[in-house]
């Protein structure tokens, strides 16, 4: 699974970022041993013969430059140099394939160990082949006039100049890109826990308008329980005389029998 902030890189941003970049041509195709993971899926157990684990999924590469390396490569080995290539064949998320007899530019690198790998920068491809296409594209990478003599046909693409004036340093446009999505990406979450502390405020501001309301739907309550209790009174006080002249009534008949 990429990163969050993966964005798909153009090859020339990427050959910027590239460790090594090499134009070879493919000598010969080594098979790695036979082991639990290499293995094709129809085959249900090692190969048989001298030729164990030819039909594996990976594989190294000796590869021989037909150029001297990249500008700013971290190889510094000259045209017709061989190498041993590592790393190639069929891997879950993605492939590092070549063919016998065929030329390719390589985006390499090198492990802790000195061996060297395919570099896929960005989580891209990392072998590109030898078309007039790929060739136009990495032209200003390439000293072509320091090539093998088999490969005297490689020449600058006409627009070269003006292609090494025009050409942005993609690894710091993409750190400003970068630096701004992650400052946008900071402004969004700042907006959200805003909208929460807002939801939250709008939360207790409906609380306190409902006590509000209960408040004074208990006072109109208690108020109209008042009302009838003041009218109880009024219609009890109303009786109180007629009731202490019944009571004088009977305390004086009770004298004059006494």
């Amino acid at each position: 699974q990429l990163p969050a902030e993966w964005r798909p890189l153009s090859e020339g941003c990427r050959a910027e970022l590239a460790a090594i970049i090499v134009y070879a041509k493919v000598l010969a195709l080594h098979p790695d041993p036979y082991g639990a993971y290499n293995y094709l899926p129809w085959q249900r157990g090692p190969p048989a013969g001298p030729q164990q684990g030819a039909g594996g999924l990976f594989y190294s590469a000796e590869i021989e430059l037909l150029c001297d390396q990249a500008w700013g490569s971290m190889l510094e080995v000259p045209a017709g140099s061989r190498l041993n290539l590592t790393g190639l064949g069929y891997f879950s998320c993605h492939s590092h394939t070549v063919m016998q007899g065929y030329a390719y530019f390589f985006f390499l690198r090198m492990d802790e160990n000195y061996i060297l790998l395919p570099h896929g920068v960005n989580f891209q491809e990392a072998i590109f082949p030898d078309t007039q296409e790929n060739r136009r594209m990495f032209a200003s990478l390439f000293q072509f006039s320091n090539c093998s003599q088999a490969q005297h046909v490689l020449s600058f693409s006409s627009d070269w100049e003006i292609q090494e004036d025009n050409r942005l340093m993609c690894s710091s446009v993409q750190k400003a890109l970068f630096e701004e999505e992650d400052r946008v990406k900071k402004l969004q979450q700042k907006v959200a826990t805003l909208e929460k502390r807002n939801k939250q405020l709008r939360d207790r501001v409906k609380k306190v308008k409902r006590s509000l309301r209960q408040a004074r739907k208990n006072t109109r309550h208690v108020e109209q329980m008042n009302r009838k209790l003041s009218e109880k009174l009024s219609s009890a006080g109303g009786q109180i005389p007629y009731i202490n002249s019944l009571k004088q009534e009977n305390s004086h008949a009770t004298y004059l029998k006494v």
